[in-house]
């Protein structure tokens, strides 16, 4: 969008977020005798209660002397129920597992506890006999395994004498957290936890601390995500799909050309307290953030679950979203030297906000072109640019099958605004609905804007996926024609995803033109299911019916 053409509107934050209306008694009250009961306890009378019964009942409680406990935290009820978390220490040895809530009345009255574990604790002794360097090797050794061959660089390993509650008999044990840096640079993590008096392992996990919250967005319906707890609030940074994160503009922009750039617009990470990220409206700024960062997971989840990319680029590094940039600004936009998407407010009149799922699939997949076929973006090849990011983009639509904009063969229909005068930016049906788009292949489509000599190649994809003439789809109707008039069958939308992928990943190059379009994708349907299939042959079919021969 320059790379798409033009889409997204502001998102704005009400002024009235965070503004709280007090007054100084507007009625006189008098509280009925049951209102006026005793004040909910605080928090430090609830600790002092539970204080109280860990005296009164420390044997079911599992407590001696040898023990120690520390408070972690601590809920009060509306009804002044109280609940006190605690963590406890054998011999000043931290003890997982032995972490237990202690909940009392409202009067301050033991009501019973929950344990982690209830195994008596007895160590015959306290000192290891294997060596905290020694664990500290199995773990990263345990590491660089997990990793199946990753380069992993700068691996260090810090254990810690625990007691372990949690895997059967307490026992002496190291608990070692083993950290390094990949082949690509991104951190990796692994806690390991051996016996301290045998080497063997009793457990081990990753590390890294990752959170599934989910957002409001303003097209998608309310969708999951994955996020990255740090301290106490959450990063809109998925550690799961190489880190990819939205960030906020903060409607400034750049320009950079040549390594010489014009402005600085930030990506300041989005953060959430309590991991609900969005209101799906443009009233809250992280709105707009959760589409972004949804169709980044839709599409790297395609890439991956149907063609076996991992990431953009095929390295497992994932690139960033920044939102509302600029003033008004109607386009978004691939940046292959930020490895980034761009994504302005759009002016609220023609466009809203650009961050629709298929307009997040048409974006990213510009960067799987750079980093494949590398389409030059001009003539009959650009036009295949901008097609193979409406094709890939729409295919990124149907993967995620969400209710909320189920998939269809219209580009960025849920960005337009009625004073757009249309229904969506693009429609691979009869391209030339946009009135600018081409729907066959003569001479001169290699003169055209990019964004519309693509319409020969959009309406060969539909053309295969659906097949010629009057339909439904989704509920969408759709006409489509044939430049010669023939009948053209489709093989669904799935099968046009991998044949177009295959053929821009192997065999398109940066000059291909329509021509070789065809020959590539020959080969890709070839490739997959055979020469003479009934794919080939629809392949062969639906190019001519665009006039591709």
């Amino acid at each position: 969008m320059s790379r798409i053409r033009q889409h997204v509107r502001g998102s704005r934050r009400l002024a009235t977020a965070g503004v709280a209306v007090t007054s100084a008694t507007l009625l006189a009250v008098t509280l009925s005798p049951a209102a006026q009961a005793a004040p909910t306890p605080t928090r430090d009378a609830a600790v002092r209660h539970a204080a109280s019964a860990l005296v009164a009942h420390a044997s079911s409680l599992g407590l001696d002397s040898a023990q120690a406990t520390s408070v972690r935290d601590v809920i009060v009820d509306k009804d002044g129920t109280q609940h006190v978390r605690y963590d406890r220490t054998y011999h000043r040895l931290p003890v997982m597992g032995g972490d237990f809530v202690v909940h009392l009345g409202p009067d301050g009255g033991y009501r019973g506890a929950d344990r982690a574990g209830h195994a008596p604790i007895a160590l015959p002794s306290t000192t290891p006999r294997v060596s905290a360097p020694r664990a500290a090797g199995l773990a990263a050794d345990a590491l660089r395994a997990a990793r199946h061959g990753d380069r992993l660089r700068q691996v260090q390993a810090k254990p810690q004498l625990v007691v372990d509650a949690l895997h059967g008999t307490p026992r002496l044990a190291w608990r070692t957290d083993a950290v390094g840096l990949d082949s690509l640079g991104n951190p990796v993590a692994r806690t390991v936890l051996t016996d301290a008096r045998t080497g063997a392992r009793i457990d081990a996990w990753d590390s890294i601390e990752t959170a599934t919250g989910d957002g409001r967005s303003l097209y998608s319906g309310t969708v999951p995500l994955e996020t990255t707890l740090s301290g106490s609030s959450y990063q809109l940074k998925d550690p799961t799909r190489g880190n990819t994160y939205t960030g906020d503009a903060a409607n400034k922009t750049d320009l950079c050309i040549f390594g010489i750039c014009i402005g600085r617009a930030p990506s300041t990470v989005f953060t959430d307290a309590d991991n609900h990220w969005g209101t799906g409206t443009t009233a809250d700024r992280s709105s707009a953030a959760v589409d972004a960062q949804y169709g980044t997971d839709e599409t790297w989840d395609y890439y991956k679950n149907v063609h076996g990319r991992n990431g953009i680029a095929g390295d497992g590094k994932g690139s960033y979203n920044r939102v509302h940039y600029g003033n008004n600004y109607n386009n978004a936009f691939w940046d292959d030297s930020c490895f980034c998407m761009t994504y302005g407010d759009g002016d609220g009149t023609t466009f809203g906000p650009l961050v629709a799922l298929d307009v997040a699939g048409h974006e990213m997949s510009h960067g799987v072109t750079s980093k494949t076929a590398g389409l030059a973006y001009s003539g009959e090849s650009g036009g295949l640019n901008e097609a193979t990011s409406d094709i890939l983009g729409t295919m990124v639509e149907w993967y995620a099958n969400n209710p909320s904009d189920p998939g269809d063969y219209l580009i960025g229909e849920e960005i337009v605004r009625p004073g757009f005068g249309g229904t969506a930016l693009r429609y691979m049906d009869r391209p030339s609905r946009d009135g600018n788009s081409a729907d066959y292949w003569s001479s001169s489509v290699g003169g055209l804007d990019v964004h519309y000599s693509s319409g020969v190649a959009n309406h060969f994809a539909y053309l295969l996926a659906e097949g010629s003439g009057a339909r439904t789809v989704n509920g969408v109707s759709y006409d489509s024609p044939t430049y010669n008039g023939a009948t053209v069958t489709g093989i669904g939308h799935d099968k046009v995803g991998r044949i177009w992928y295959r053929a821009l990943t192997v065999y398109m190059t940066s000059s291909t033109n329509y021509a070789g379009a065809r020959t590539a994708t020959l080969n890709a349907a070839k490739d997959l299911y055979g020469a003479g299939s009934t794919e080939y042959n629809a392949v062969a079919a639906a190019w001519s019916a665009v006039n591709v021969n």
